[in-house]
């Protein structure tokens, strides 16, 4: 007899819940620990053949734990399964993972790819490091908003060049001087604590091979090549290259019922970073690029026509489709070679 198990999992406790033959044998909670579940699940179901829970933010820990305690972990999307948990009457713990539970034993599910230990740390370092650099942009912002009500008005300027402006006009203004330097040292040590991260992810793309590949197309960084990396892991992951566009979200979604059928907007699914990273390189490409390449020429005729918002994500979805290909062939960026629609 095969059993199957629904986890849904919270930060605190988890709900547990077990089928067999068609029936729920039994169900409760247990802590939030992948060890503790496992050994709840040895003790209670001993023929287990999966074991559901959907993605969030546990899913990556819960998923390499279980799998190393040696149970068949199966990790789905969670918009997948709210569309058959939400035919529950109530919607409690309990419910869902019964729900869950339910799901592993018809097999109506689609199994996500969950990613390394390695791949999360690096995105991680990726993650750390912008959200600094967004904080130091805030509070350099906030600095300048604050001496401009007293007429003190901070030239343009970054880094070590903001910091000798606002400490010049702060000379004669004792008070505000009280008020300001202390937001000041914080971001000149945040912008340290950045710039550390940042020479640390430039170090290890320069020493990873997927990195240095991606990096010969002109517009995409250490950041950007670093962050689709470790998104894709293993070129394998997709049997083509045009379904990286799709899985990035920058494909059109479609609408089509009866004698509907329309295109709509990009679908906007899947990883958001890399999506605005890739956006950000399409834009480079297409505007301060100076380096030729039959992808900018395409997308120079492209905005010709259609603009250059559009433009610029038909030149994303391309550059994902050809990284893809450059990755899975080992080979660099080749300029000379056009892009086709």
């Amino acid at each position: 007899m095969d059993d199957y198990i629904g986890l849904d999992v919270s930060m605190k406790e988890t709900a547990v819940s077990i089928r067999r033959d068609g029936k729920r044998v039994w169900r409760g909670k247990c802590p939030s620990d992948p060890r503790l579940i496992a050994d709840l699940i040895r003790k209670r179901a001993p023929s287990v053949t999966r074991v559901m829970f959907e993605t969030g933010t546990l899913s990556v820990w819960f998923y390499h734990s279980l799998r190393t305690e040696g149970l068949p972990a199966i990790c789905i999307d969670a918009r997948h399964a709210k569309a058959a948990l939400d035919m529950a009457a109530n919607k409690t713990d309990a419910n869902d993972a019964d729900g869950l539970a339910h799901l592993a034993e018809v097999g109506f599910f689609r199994e996500v790819r969950v990613k390394g230990f390695d791949s999360m740390l690096t995105r991680t370092l990726v993650a750390a490091r912008t959200r600094l650099v967004r904080i130091c942009t805030e509070l350099s912002n906030q600095i300048r908003g604050l001496m401009k009500t007293f007429g003190l008005v901070v030239p343009a300027g970054k880094g070590s060049t903001f910091e000798k402006n606002v400490r010049s006009l702060l000379v004669d203004q004792d008070e505000l001087a009280a008020i300001v330097l202390p937001m000041l040292e914080a971001w000149r040590s945040l912008r340290i604590r950045a710039t550390e991260l940042g020479r640390h992810l430039v170090a290890g793309a320069r020493q990873n091979q997927a990195c240095h590949i991606l990096m010969s197309i002109p517009g995409v960084g250490a950041i950007t090549a670093t962050s689709f990396a470790t998104a894709i892991e293993d070129p394998d992951n997709f049997k083509k290259s045009r379904s990286v566009g799709a899985w990035l979200g920058l494909t059109t979604r479609r609408y089509q019922s009866g004698e509907v059928d329309y295109d709509g907007h990009i679908s906007r699914r899947g990883d958001r970073h890399v999506r605005g990273l890739l956006f950000e390189a399409a834009t480079v490409i297409l505007t301060r690029s100076s380096a030729e390449s039959g992808l900018r020429r395409w997308g120079l005729k492209l905005r010709e026509r259609v603009g250059f918002k559009r433009a610029a994500v038909a030149v994303a979805r391309k550059l994902a489709v050809i990284m893809h290909a450059m990755l899975k062939t080992g080979t660099f960026f080749d300029r000379s070679v056009g892009a086709a629609a």
